[in-house]
């Protein structure tokens, strides 16, 4: 089964797929191996990792190379952020041949004007709906896999309040989005009635530190949630262990004092599968 056929199976599960966010392989490995049955390639991740902030800084190119090296490494599905499809309508059609040759089986696009900056900074600026719709109406024309799922997500609650960010999700679904992704709601109430006042597949960003609450997952699908990614925790828990590591090794000389808290050499072997690529390296032997 394709992996883009297999994310729209698991939305028309009834049950909501939680997809933590992932920046390289290796957490997306680990991602898939703690059980959860997709991966969130997240564009804030990803600039980070490269030590600039979220605020459209990387190239294409670069996010492409990347993600292709995740959805090498993992069978779940890959969901993808596109930022705002790095221009106008033409460059986000070819953004969106771009992702969808590396692989992934989703991604979402937003109607911030380019560069876009992090879903929850302040002092955001949105495109106006018309220019957002007909982007959306130029992404799915350029796909070439009718399955592919093809995310509206808007920006403009913090921008237009409330009304009109329902207004511009409705537009972005009758475009040809699959999927619509209301970013930063700032309250239960506003989760609630944006499932409730917008039809077919929804989806919701959770995340701690952020301008929305954090509810139980539960209660996101009682609510009518299809999806719900958490971007960035992997990331700052592993910028807090490195710390940890850091300063071990500055005031002892070596990192002995952690190793409680780290995998064993033989562990992180097992969990990037080298003895598989090992047995298989042996079969080309001549």
């Amino acid at each position: 089964m394709r992996a883009t056929t297999k994310l729209r199976t698991i939305f028309a599960s009834g049950r909501i797929a939680v997809a933590p966010g992932a920046y390289d392989g290796l957490t997306a490995r680990l991602v898939q191996q703690a059980g959860f049955p997709a991966v969130y390639a997240s564009g804030g991740a990803f600039a980070r990792s490269t030590g600039v902030p979220d605020l459209g800084l990387i190239s294409v190119t670069e996010i492409v190379d990347r993600l292709a090296s995740m959805v090498d490494v993992v069978d779940v599905p890959v969901i993808a952020d596109a930022d705002t499809g790095y221009g106008n309508a033409l460059n986000a059609q070819a953004a969106a041949r771009a992702f969808e040759r590396s692989g992934v089986a989703a991604f979402h696009l937003e109607d911030q004007t380019f560069p876009k900056k992090c879903g929850h900074y302040n002092d955001k600026g949105i495109v106006p709906k018309g220019e957002m719709v007909q982007k959306l109406k130029a992404v799915r024309d350029a796909l070439s896999d009718p399955d592919f799922v093809v995310i509206a997500r808007t920006d403009a609650l913090a921008v237009e309040g409330f009304d009109a960010t329902i207004d511009r999700a409705s537009a972005y679904i009758a475009a040809g989005a699959d999927m619509v992704f209301v970013e930063a709601p700032t309250s239960e109430v506003q989760i609630a009635e944006i499932a409730k006042r917008l039809p077919g597949l929804k989806l919701i960003n959770m995340f701690a530190g952020g301008k929305t609450p954090l509810l139980p997952v539960r209660r996101l699908e009682e609510f009518g949630y299809h999806c719900v990614i958490i971007p960035s925790d992997i990331q700052r828990a592993a910028i807090k262990a490195a710390q940890r590591v850091l300063a071990a090794i500055a005031g002892g000389g070596s990192s002995a004092s952690m190793a409680g808290e780290m995998v064993s050499f033989d562990e992180r072997e097992v969990l990037i599968g080298t003895a598989a690529y090992l047995d298989r390296g042996r079969r080309y032997h001549s």
